[in-house]
């Protein structure tokens, strides 16, 4: 068991390690200049999504999950930030025309950056991790599936949030206020 663990941070590591710096900055001046952000991603890469909605909302920011009922319409000035792990997702192409026809920015997350979805951002932040996409041949994780992709979703999201949180200088108490005492 310990061994696969260290395999399963190794590989995460890595991945974290080749994110590009300047697309890591551009994420975190999109996020802070945004007046509204709306977060969208399917399944597992929707869990991970909505984890970074919930750290924007505890810095203060005026985020939303589309589909919730109190998503409020994007316009100019705000920013779309949708997950396509592997590419593409049907849901995300038509998000991501929705958003644009508002006039909204768009910043795609992903593991394919050549994928469409990406094709059709103005920014793309590059996870360059396994997914369902490629998870067959010599060089599988030992992580199941897209996870390799997941989890170094949930540790990036993490970082982004410490760095939007230091340039907006927001306090760790600011946060936790914002936490919800209706658990």
């Amino acid at each position: 068991m310990l061994h696969l663990s260290d395999q399963a941070l190794a590989e995460i590591g890595v991945c974290l390690r080749d994110i590009a710096t300047e697309q890591f900055e551009a994420t975190v001046a999109e996020i802070t200049k945004a007046r509204r952000i709306a977060l969208y991603g399917v399944g597992r890469e929707g869990l991970q999504i909505k984890g970074l909605a919930m750290r924007l909302f505890h810095l203060g920011l005026h985020c939303a999950m589309v589909g919730d009922m109190t998503t409020p319409p994007v316009a100019e000035g705000d920013l779309l930030i949708v997950s396509a792990g592997p590419g593409d997702f049907s849901t995300v192409s038509a998000l991501i025309g929705v958003a644009r026809n508002a006039g909204a920015r768009i910043l795609v997350v992903t593991a394919q950056p050549q994928g469409t979805a990406a094709s059709q951002a103005d920014f793309v932040l590059h996870i360059p991790a396994q997914t369902m996409a490629d998870d067959q041949g010599d060089t599988q994780s030992v992580l199941p599936m897209g996870s390799l992709y997941e989890g170094a979703l949930y540790v990036a999201f993490e970082l982004l949030v410490l760095a939007v949180r230091d340039r907006l200088n927001v306090t760790p108490q600011a946060m936790r206020a914002n936490h919800t005492n209706l658990e």
